[in-house]
């Protein structure tokens, strides 16, 4: 038997059939801050994996910068998993950023998964090398690995980012969880990733690697 609706249930549909459509109130948007952009390019340590929204270092070294009244805006483009060969295949998402300076970090889980080391440096030596053709500032921040690893391979794994500073003579942090990894409240109980508080100095460490990069 067909079901008949009430007149009052067909002129509802009617309207919102052949109403205009409204338009979406679109929040701000980063193409309304003409603020020169630095981005966090990397793994899991850029995106704040583990963390409330808004610990990530990122999220940190933007009110650092907001204290210091440095007009910069901070873009976290950290994808957690990613090797250096996916930060390859995501560099047109922050080409397209037109960003001033890149912080780039990546390698970790390269290394944690036994990746060759030929493999990750020529990865980072081209993200790094696209990024400057472009005109962008880079850094490079490093990591190293468990010492189960084995000396051999955690010496020339990191012995990639100072071959690449020089290479492309930019600035380098070795490490980048310096004063944080292996302190007590400042790594997550994995012993990988930096607490709201490791994030805090990781911040502190970025900005003293950037400074010199930005416009006064």
């Amino acid at each position: 038997m067909r079901k008949v609706y009430p007149l009052s249930v067909l002129a509802y549909f009617l309207l919102a059939i052949c109403a205009p459509a409204q338009p979406k109130v679109q929040p701000p948007s980063a193409h309304t801050d003409h603020r020169p952009v630095l981005v966090c390019f990397g793994d899991s340590l850029t995106a704040g994996r583990g963390i409330d929204p808004g610990q990530s270092y990122p999220d940190y070294l933007q009110a650092l910068f907001d204290q210091r009244h440095i007009r910069y805006r901070v873009d976290n483009q950290g994808v957690s998993g990613n090797t250096t060969k996916d930060g390859v295949a995501r560099l047109p998402q922050v080409l397209a950023l037109h960003p001033a300076v890149a912080v780039v970090e990546f390698g970790g889980n390269d290394g944690l998964r036994g990746l060759p080391i030929a493999d990750t440096r020529a990865n980072l030596d081209r993200i790094v090398a696209t990024l400057q053709h472009a005109g962008i500032k880079v850094a490079l921040a490093g990591i190293t690995l468990p010492p189960d690893y084995g000396p051999d391979y955690i010496q020339q794994f990191n012995r990639t980012y100072t071959l690449l500073a020089r290479k492309y003579r930019v600035p380098m942090l070795p490490f980048l969880l310096k004063d944080v990894y292996g302190v007590p409240g400042m790594m997550q109980s994995d012993r990988t990733h930096a607490t709201a508080r490791g994030n805090q100095v990781v911040a502190r460490n970025v900005l003293a690697l950037v400074l010199p990069l930005l416009k006064k």
